[in-house]
C-alpha cells in the first residue's frame, strides 16, 4: 500500500476565486430582480452588489438597502463557505427588499 505524504483526505479543494466569482454570478442572476452590470448587479436601477477578483479571494460588496449612495458592507470570501453563506444573505435581502415593494 503506497501512502502519499502530500494528499490529505480531509482538506477541502483549493479555493478558486475565478471559478467561485462565476458561480457567485449565477447564484445571483437566478434570484431574480437584479440586474447585471458589468461587475456589480443592481436593484431597480440602484447598485447592491459589486463582486471583485483579488488574488486568492473575493472582495464583495452588499447594499444595506437600495439608493443612490448605499451604504456598503464589504466582506472578504476565502472559501466556498463563505461564498454560500454571501449567496444566502444576497437572497435575504432581495426577498426582504420584494417584500418592501408590497
Amino acid at each position: 500500500m503506497s501512502d502519499d505524504a502530500g494528499t490529505d483526505l480531509f482538506s477541502p479543494p483549493p479555493f478558486k476565486p475565478a471559478e467561485a466569482l462565476l458561480q457567485l454570478r449565477r447564484t445571483l442572476r437566478e434570484l431574480g430582480g437584479l440586474n447585471e452590470r458589468g461587475q456589480q448587479f443592481e436593484w431597480k436601477g440602484q447598485p447592491v452588489v459589486a463582486l471583485a477578483v483579488d488574488g486568492t479571494q473575493l472582495q464583495v460588496r452588499l447594499a444595506r438597502r437600495p439608493a443612490v449612495s448605499p451604504e456598503w458592507e464589504a466582506r472578504t470570501l476565502k472559501n466556498a463557505a463563505d461564498v454560500r453563506r454571501f449567496g444566502n444573505d444576497v437572497k435575504l435581502r432581495v426577498a426582504r427588499w420584494k417584500d418592501g415593494d408590497d
